[in-house]
Parts: structure tokens; sequence; C-alpha cells
């Protein structure tokens, strides 16, 4: 696939692509004979794996470590692992709080509902 084929599939500019490249964060990608990127099924899996570790809000340089402990084969199987339950701990965390502010939120949504259908007249609002 080309790099365009790739960012249409993936959503990502291609030079996000190439940025994730030049970071290291996927392997090298192979050309063809006319130098032009020819991502293979390999290549794609690492840009689906990076870009839903990045949307989930992993950093870069997490990633530049997990790749990097991943080429050293298995050998750093328990390092990886670590990594990845220290960022599922964060995650679950960050899931907390986008809860505890969806349930702040409907709250007030609520109460404003009830304000407009003249259920509630008494409402002491808070920001």
């Amino acid at each position: 696939m080309t790099i365009s084929e790739v960012s249409k599939k993936y959503n990502l500019t291609a030079d996000t692509i190439r940025y994730y490249e030049k970071e290291g964060l996927i392997p090298k990608v192979p050309r063809d004979k006319n130098g032009i990127r020819d991502f293979d099924e390999g290549s794609c899996g690492w840009i689906e794996f990076i870009k839903c570790m990045r949307s989930a809000g992993l950093e870069i340089e997490t990633l530049k470590q997990y790749v990097s402990l991943f080429r050293q084969g298995t050998a750093t199987v328990k390092e990886r692992k670590i990594l990845l339950i220290e960022q599922r701990e964060k995650l679950l965390k960050k899931q907390e709080d986008i809860k505890a502010t969806l349930d702040r939120l409907n709250y007030k949504i609520e109460k404003y509902e009830e304000i407009e259908k003249g259920k509630l007249k008494d409402f002491t609002e808070k920001p």
C-alpha cells in the first residue's frame, strides 16, 4: 500500500505516518524498486497499534520505549508487560475521571431540564 492509501485507511496524515516512522514507532517500511514506501501487513499493524495507543493518550516516549523493548525480543516480555500494566492503570484512572465529569454534566442537564419544564423553582446553582 502507498502512504496515501494507508493515510486514508487509518485516517492519519501522511506527515503523521512519516513522523511515526522517523521516530522509530514503525519499523522501516519496505520500499518498492522506485524507493516509494510499500506498506505491508506488518507495517500497517504497527500503524494501527500506535494509532490506538495514541488515541488513548499514551505518550510518544512511552511508545518508543515499548517499541524498543519489543525489538529486543522475548527477553523483554516482562518489561513490556509492566509498561502496559502501568498504562492501563493510567487509563483506568482517566476513565474514572471522565465518568465523574459525565455524572456532573448529567446532573446539571437534568436540573436545567426540570427548570425549563417548571418542575424546579429553587435551584441554587454552583459552577
